[in-house]
């Protein structure tokens, strides 16, 4: 099941970031011509808050039953980087990522004109962007 999970969070997370990618890209252009707050800016937001949130689920899933995640806790285990990252760092940029990304979305839905819609998206979801881009495992993703 742990394997199986830890997959699921990979391909997760490509997706993420894809959907990530193209909501901001997509909203920073569509927002600098000018252009009104559609439907498809919004959509394009939701699907980076419901990829944002499944991943984050996962995520929680994945530390309750993974020997990186709660198990792992321990004074000594913050003494090493490689642990402490699983453990702490990455879990928790992530969730703060979330919470940006969804202040994001609720910020832009509640706002009255297009300019403070695409700017709330825009700040909330870039600054989640790098949070998460901050705590990846590259040498997973990469080695």
């Amino acid at each position: 099941m742990q394997t199986g999970l830890l997959h699921l969070h990979s391909f997760v997370a490509y997706i993420l970031l894809a959907v990530l990618v193209i909501a901001i890209v997509v909203n920073a252009l569509a927002g600098f011509q000018g252009k009104p707050y559609g439907e498809t800016n919004r959509k394009l937001s939701l699907y980076g808050l419901i990829a944002t949130h499944l991943q984050v689920l996962i995520g929680l899933i994945l530390y309750f039953v993974s020997p990186k995640g709660m198990s792992a806790l321990s004074g000594e285990a913050m003494k090493v980087s490689g642990i402490r990252f699983y453990v702490l760092e990455h879990p928790l940029m992530m969730i703060l990522a979330a919470i940006l990304i969804t202040i994001g979305y609720s910020k832009s839905k509640k706002a009255n004109e297009s300019k403070r819609k695409f700017n709330s998206m825009l700040v909330y979801y870039v600054i989640g962007l790098i949070f998460i881009l901050s705590r990846l495992p590259w040498d997973a993703w990469l080695g």
